[in-house]
């Protein structure tokens, strides 16, 4: 029962190892962003899950004197601006992929070799 608790942690391993594996094994450029994109995915979950306090509520401070728990919103803030840049990322991979299809006529790997005489 232990093992469900951390769920997440096992979502999050299996969309690592799963974007891993496009960027690594897959030949064709859009495969290899979808890769990256599920490999940026994943550790955004684990941020935001290792973010997590139980029982925590929103850091918003009135005269209450007593505190409680809070979550910290530094994580989420952070996972924000790295969402921004990451589909910034994507977008430019993209733009790059659509240049090259127009010089090489391919987004396959092995084709765009082959052409550049390597």
């Amino acid at each position: 029962m232990e093992l469900l608790g951390i769920y997440y942690y096992w979502v999050f391993a299996i969309l690592l190892m799963i974007g891993f594996y496009a960027v690594i094994a897959k030949l064709n450029l859009i495969k290899k962003l979808l890769g990256l994109s599920l490999f940026q995915s994943a550790v955004f979950l684990l941020y935001i899950t290792m973010a997590r306090v139980e029982g925590g509520t929103a850091p918003i401070f009135s005269n209450v004197v007593d505190a409680g728990v809070f979550s910290n919103p530094l994580p989420q803030v952070l996972i924000l601006t790295a969402i921004v840049v990451g589909i910034s990322t994507i977008a430019l991979g993209l733009a790059i992929v659509v240049r090259i299809r127009e010089e090489y006529g391919s987004i396959e790997e092995h084709k765009i070799a082959e052409i550049d005489g390597q």
